[in-house]
């Protein structure tokens, strides 16, 4: 039988679907998974901490921060977050440039804080600079996936980092409202020993704050220590956690042989049962899936998370070695061109397409899979013919159900 190929008829997808290809084919040209969006994000942060600081100390903010220790109360109340702030912003970097998850949390945390204060303090802040550092903080939020990394060391040195900043937010601010508190504090020890009673919610009261200043300035002690102090635990301990998970899924991994294998992509009754079937006779096969299954029998499956059309999760699902991929959505259109992302790796694997509507079946075909199956088609061609007292031939159903290219076998006759 001659193949159909109505002129002018080609496979289409939606506007979103050429541009999400477009856009990957653009990541991998410029190879941006190395330092796409990582380092200029760090960049950016860093940006903002200097021009926080350069708003509230001007150009020469460097030379005042020298004097700091020695001309403390030179500095009015109000400069210490801007302070504090800055460098800390001026420190993120260092862990986003190794897309430290802990790192970009505090920058999150820190471009919200600079937004505030920003807002607080109007004087002499420029517009700019609070659209700036607010552009900054979408653009961190929407790359929240490329920070993803836990290190213990990284942890550790964040957490050190953070505790540090706010016990040195903690000895010179009790030291400059020191006339404030009772007994006054007037030494750096007495400001030391306040902070770290304060910082750690101990409070044994021989030191108590009497104006509104010192109050606030104690109770923000208090919600920053709890803060760092459980950011902090949860930075260490996150790590540990998560390396003994990837040990575990790793290890399930290396047992899990990824060659002559078969690929099932969707998550629709079809795909699952065919999953079954081969189970059942002891064939390797692997699952990509938009998002792990929900119901029971899937529990030693295995699973790629991911989209089928994306080669990187082709390659992940060993789609090179594989002995065949069956592309099993509920959507025509991107069966073909999971099919045309099988071919683009150029593997031995034969592409298997399922077609759920017979009005796609030839725009299928023109993506050339190797087999196309619509058994829905079948099943309601079968029931009419049944219904209409035509005789059904097992010619006509393997003509029906499994359709083989013509250039890579011969199809077989219908009668």
């Amino acid at each position: 039988m001659a193949e159909l190929k109505p002129a002018g008829w080609r496979v289409t997808a939606s506007p979103l679907s050429r541009l999400r290809r477009l856009g990957q084919r653009a990541h991998k040209g410029i190879r941006a998974k190395y330092w796409f969006p990582h380092i200029p994000l760090s960049l950016a942060v860093a940006l903002a901490g200097l021009f926080l600081l350069a708003t509230k100390f001007g150009a020469e903010w460097h030379i005042l921060l020298a004097r700091f220790p020695r001309d403390m109360f030179g500095f009015p109340p109000s400069s210490m977050p801007f302070l504090l702030i800055g460098l800390a912003l001026l420190l993120m970097p260092i862990g986003l440039l190794f897309r430290s998850r802990f790192a970009w949390i505090v920058a999150v945390v820190l471009t919200v804080a600079a937004i505030l204060i920003l807002l607080l303090f109007p004087r002499g802040v420029q517009p700019l600079l609070v659209y700036y550092i607010g552009i900054l903080l979408f653009l961190l939020l929407l790359s929240h996936r490329a920070f993803g990394r836990s290190s213990l060391a990284a942890g550790t040195l964040f957490a050190i980092t953070s505790s540090l900043m706010l016990l040195i937010y903690a000895v010179f601010g009790s030291l400059y409202l020191g006339q404030e508190f009772s007994p006054p504090i007037k030494d750096l020890a007495s400001a030391f020993y306040y902070s770290i009673v304060t910082m750690s919610t101990v409070g044994y009261g021989d030191i108590v704050p009497k104006s509104m200043h010192a109050r606030f300035f104690t109770v923000s002690i208090i919600l920053l220590g709890i803060g760092v102090f459980a950011t902090s635990i949860s930075a260490i301990i996150g790590p540990v956690v998560t390396r003994s998970i990837d040990e575990i899924v790793r290890g399930r991994e290396k047992r899990m042989k990824r060659a002559n294998h078969f690929i099932i992509v969707g998550a629709t009754p079809l795909a699952f049962n065919t999953y079954r079937e081969l189970k059942k006779r002891n064939q390797a096969v692997t699952l990509i899936l938009a998002q792990p299954p929900t119901e029971s029998g899937f529990e030693d499956a295995d699973i790629v998370v991911g989209d089928a059309n994306d080669l990187e999760v082709l390659g992940k699902a060993g789609a090179q070695q594989a002995q065949a991929v069956l592309a099993m959505r509920a959507d025509d259109s991107e069966n073909a061109f999971i099919a045309l992302a099988v071919k683009e790796l150029k593997g031995k694997a034969k592409t298997i397409v399922a077609v759920n509507d017979s009005k796609h079946f030839e725009r299928v075909r023109l993506a050339q899979p190797d087999f196309i199956i619509a058994p829905q088609v079948l099943g309601g061609e079968m029931l009419a013919m049944v219904l209409s007292g035509e005789t059904i031939t097992s010619e006509f159903v393997t003509d029906r159900f499994l359709h083989a290219n013509p250039q890579t076998s011969s199809k077989p006759s219908s009668s």
